[in-house]
């Protein structure tokens, strides 16, 4: 009979400060990256809002740029943008 494990048991990552992500570049790991077309981009910030990495840099006049060190190429800013001002290519290209 096998023993049921409590949460004692169990063990997990301990995060020592809060905001280190910033200090792990995991732009390596994609395999298409978000291209921003500023022609078309609205300043709507919804890109920004949306990721989930500190990869989308806000401006103080609003624009944005993509920092590459840290995205991991999730797509959901080109999926997030209403005027699809951001296109997801092949890592390596454009």
């Amino acid at each position: 009979m096998s023993k049921l494990l409590s949460w004692k048991d169990l063990s997990a990552p301990i995060i020592a400060e809060a905001g280190n992500s910033v200090l792990y570049k995991t732009g390596g790991w994609r395999a298409l990256k978000p291209v921003l077309d500023q022609s078309k981009c609205i300043r709507c910030l919804l890109c920004w809002f949306y990721c989930p990495e500190p990869a989308i840099k806000r401006r103080e006049d609003d624009s944005v740029e993509i920092d590459y060190d840290y995205c991991k190429g999730c797509g959901i800013c080109a999926n997030e943008c209403p005027v699809k001002a951001i296109a997801m290519v092949e890592e390596g290209v454009g």
